[in-house]
């Protein structure tokens, strides 16, 4: 009986080792995933910093771009009625001459 108790107490003394060590192992473990938790919500704030960013740049861009079109199409429209006010002058000076040619002998 007395080396039975004494197994019997070898194997409680190890199996509460097991434990503590079972209990570490679960702590650190835990430690590990909050750690990792709050690495990822970083990367996530990181990353959405980032695209606020990069979609701000881009509107700058796409509000320029937008500003230098309409300049060179108001600009091209500018000359475009030149042109046509130019032409329409002209034909006006050729009717009136043509029409006193016709009156005026």
């Amino acid at each position: 009986m007395d080396v039975s108790s004494r197994v019997l107490s070898e194997l409680a003394s190890r199996e509460a080792a097991l434990d503590a060590q079972i209990e570490a192992a679960r702590e650190e473990a835990r430690r590990e995933v909050e750690a990792a938790e709050a690495e990822a919500a970083r990367i996530l704030r990181d990353a959405e910093t980032r695209a606020q960013a990069l979609q701000a740049e881009h509107d700058q861009q796409l509000a320029a771009e937008t500003a230098r079109i309409r300049e060179e199409a108001r600009s091209k429209a500018e000359g475009d009625a030149y042109a046509t006010r130019e032409r329409a002058s002209a034909r006006i000076q050729q009717a009136a001459e043509h029409i006193l040619r016709a009156v005026l002998p």
